[in-house]
């Protein structure tokens, strides 16, 4: 740590540059959920961003346009984002310390719940020391219980008589300043609690530099990152600038404006809950879950069912809950091209009720990125059947839990719903058609039958204190009311896009809803395109068919750059955007299953004749 004469006058230097930033920051840091691929580097994540801020610093070249081209923090905004970043290295630079061994977040316990985690895999001891009493969302028991996590507990009055301790200590400190006091050697993470803008955990000293890629990964599966109007409010109060408390207005009043809108949209009876992300809301899903389970079949082992090409994050997730649990395992559920989501469902859960297992089923509907649509009768069957077990009782009926980010204007849990006889949970990432890319909050709701879960869910929500933030819920209160409608335009702009390709370029291979689906009410915005290819092999076929798609994205991000992004949103207010599954939303899928393709999302509101124009400058180029 610095000298208090030389701390002091680094404090002062970094205000003044804190000041600075924030004079000048792009208007994006403060509103985008999702950020550019094309200037991404995921190897270099935060790191060449800070790199290349502190160019800008040192040389006195802070400006609007200079900041504006500094490329991406993190791919997605819940992990990380330029505010997020630039708070983290300020707090560094001030005490001497790598930026990237401190780490906020908008949850008070997630950055504890990490550090047991690896400790977990690790076999070490983990001892939490706190002064005073700790919120309520600290569960201890349950993280023992249901996380199977392993820890000691001590109540200290000073840290200096600390006694030694064998294995981690971490620190919490309720109500703290943004500056923790001296670190010292005994104390190997502080965890700062800032309410309400979230927590800060720093991770001292080289022995343990190991722990910041896990804390990061427990950021970017299963919470959020301290949001970025609340590190605005930090990085203010870092500056001695009088810093707004950000306090939301008329917050009861959003609370029942989002509740009765979700009510409204998803037919479901019971009362939504809201959490910071879509993962985040799965994660307390999920931990839910598995509470009822071992409260109701204790010693049941629990099989998590998951497609295992399906979004990346839902995919990781639930390997990462199984690796917790000797009780957990995750089995593949295959759902796409030659693959039949009904056929797979029927073995897999066959498979489960013979060995007297828990099945969670996790499934997309439509699914990503091929966007098909089951038989949805069939599945109804597949999933309402009665089993027997191996031994002859009744085996456990499933819990399907649905993620439908693609539709969420189906009405699915409706009391006469497609599955008012399965035990169903739905869920909806919030960054899409919620919020139209204004926030990261998601939402879930249960049908009638599943309603008893909720109770569950709810708990693991508080514990992990990833409940969705006043201004997240401000967001969704002025967004939700238009959602439904926005569902519609963005689906005829795509069917119109659809159906130009298919003329021009009747080779291609589009992976679209059909307009009888359409009809049912299955109106997504995002199709998937499979380009005519060429080749003496497969692997040439292949190699020409990748390269082709991205020289499509790099056509139409060149030519409508205010509009075309390459980026892996969907449901935005305004916009084109165009990805490759396999290298962004299915970044931990297994090589095999990864999709190499084009996946393009469309707006109610773009420039449809240009995207056109465009598209066939480029088939006349190949």
């Amino acid at each position: 740590m610095p000298e208090a004469k030389e701390k002091m006058m680094i404090e002062t230097s970094m205000q003044e540059h804190i000041e600075e930033v924030l004079e000048h920051m792009p208007s994006d840091w403060l509103k985008l959920t999702t950020h550019r691929l094309d200037i991404y580097d995921e190897k270099l994540a935060k790191v060449q961003f800070l790199d290349r801020l502190a160019a800008l610093v040192s040389s006195n070249q802070v400006n609007k346009a200079s900041l504006n081209e500094l490329p991406t923090a993190f791919d997605y905004i819940r992990l990380g984002h330029p505010l997020s970043c630039v708070l983290e290295w300020s707090l560094a630079q001030m005490f001497g310390l790598a930026s990237e061994n401190l780490i906020t977040f908008s949850s008070r316990t997630m950055p504890l719940l990490a550090v047991l985690r690896k400790n977990l895999f690790e076999h070490k001891n983990t001892r939490i020391v706190h002064a005073g009493n700790l919120p309520v969302c600290f569960n201890f028991e349950t993280l023992r219980t249901v996380y199977n996590y392993n820890f000691e507990l001590l109540q200290v009055d000073k840290l200096d008589e600390l006694p030694a301790f064998e294995g981690s200590t971490i620190f919490i400190a309720q109500d703290a300043e943004l500056a923790p006091p001296v670190l010292s050697e005994n104390i190997d993470f502080y965890l700062g609690l800032h309410a309400p803008l979230g927590s800060i955990i720093w991770v001292n000293g080289k022995k343990n530099e190991a722990y910041v890629s896990e804390i990061q990964h427990v950021r970017r599966r299963e919470s959020i990152a301290m949001t970025p109007q609340h590190c605005l409010i930090a990085l203010k109060q870092l500056a001695q600038k009088t810093a707004d408390s950000n306090q939301v207005k008329d917050s009861a009043q959003n609370q029942a404006i989002v509740l009765e809108q979700v009510r409204e949209i998803t037919g479901a009876e019971s009362p939504a809950l809201f959490g910071s992300s879509g993962l985040s809301v799965q994660y307390a899903i999920m931990m839910g879950l598995v509470d009822h389970a071992l409260e109701h079949h204790p010693e049941k082992a629990i099989k998590i069912i998951v497609p295992p090409n399906c979004y990346g994050g839902t995919n990781d997730q639930a390997r990462r809950v199984a690796a917790c649990h000797p009780l957990i395992e995750v089995l593949d559920l295959p759902v796409d091209g030659d693959h039949d989501m009904v056929q797979s469902t029927e073995l897999v859960l066959e498979r489960v009720a013979q060995e007297d297992a828990v099945p969670f089923i996790i499934a997309e509907i439509p699914t990503n990125p091929r966007v098909e649509v089951p038989n949805l009768i069939a599945l109804k069957a597949a999933l309402s059947k009665v089993r027997k077990t191996r031994a002859g009782s009744l085996a456990v009926s499933p819990v399907f839990i649905l993620d439908q980010t693609f539709c969420p204007n189906v009405k699915f849990l409706e009391q006469d719903g497609h599955f008012a006889e399965v035990n169903t949970i739905s869920y909806v990432s919030g960054s899409k058609f919620p919020s139209g890319g204004r926030c990261t909050a998601g939402y879930c709701v249960a049908n009638d039958k599943a309603a008893h879960l909720m109770t569950k869910i709810e708990k693991h929500l508080l514990l992990c204190d990833n409940q969705a933030t006043a201004l997240q819920l401000e967001i969704l209160a002025k967004q939700l009311p238009s959602m439904i409608h926005r569902i519609h335009d963005a689906y005829l702009n795509t069917r119109t896009f659809v159906q130009f390709i298919e003329e021009v370029l009747p080779k291609a291979k589009i992976n679209f809803v059909s307009e009888e689906l359409a009809a049912q009410g299955f109106t997504p915005s995002v199709f998937s395109l499979d380009l005519p290819t060429k080749g003496a092999t497969d692997e040439e076929r292949e190699l020409y068919k990748r390269k082709l798609n991205l020289q499509l994205i790099q056509m139409m991000l060149d030519e409508i750059p205010n509009e075309s992004k390459y980026c892996v949103s969907y449901g935005q207010l305004k916009g084109c955007y165009w990805t490759i599954p396999a290298t962004s939303t299915q970044g931990t899928t297994k090589e095999g299953d990864k999709d190499y393709i084009a996946r393009v999302s469309l707006s109610p509101d773009m420039d449809l004749k240009h995207h056109k124009e465009v598209f066939l400058k480029f088939i006349e180029g190949i």
